[in-house]
């Protein structure tokens, strides 16, 4: 079943993020994170609950997507699901959650980056009917 995330979600989601994406972090960031974001209205999280095992196998994390230039729309930060989970339509079920209340809040598009390295997934989200509209390289600065 897809939910609203919960704080208890927090290893979890620390596990699925670097099982499925190579995210390392901890339990405890996390967790404070988790916390701070459900006090957003601007954040939108479901996770993938397996009904039989309890067992939290995927999750969504959209963000308000606010330009000068654009309509309103969503930002998916993040989509992952636990490699035995896949090919289960887990992903599209994520996907449909977020569209749904993109729809709700009349946003006109949700756009996501994804890795040039998943090959896998960008075939996921064509044959979900996402389009990649361009490359391109990211930039960052850390202290």
């Amino acid at each position: 079943m897809i939910r609203n995330i919960r704080l208890e979600d927090a290893k979890a989601i620390r596990d699925i993020s670097e099982v499925s994406l190579g995210y390392k972090t901890t339990e405890t960031v996390t967790k404070l994170q988790i916390e701070k974001l459900l006090q957003n209205t601007e954040h939108f999280i479901r996770v993938y609950e397996d009904d039989a095992t309890h067992t939290v196998a995927g999750f969504i994390h959209a963000e308000a997507y606010q330009l000068l230039y654009n309509e309103p729309g969503f930002n998916i930060l993040g989509l992952a699901v636990l490699p035995e989970y896949q090919h289960r339509g887990i992903g599209k079920q994520l996907l449909q959650a977020v569209e749904a209340e993109a729809a709700a809040r009349n946003y006109r598009f949700i756009r996501l980056n994804s890795g040039e390295h998943r090959k896998e997934a960008h075939a996921f989200y064509e044959h979900c009917g996402y389009t990649c509209t361009k490359l391109q390289k990211r930039f960052i600065k850390e202290w």
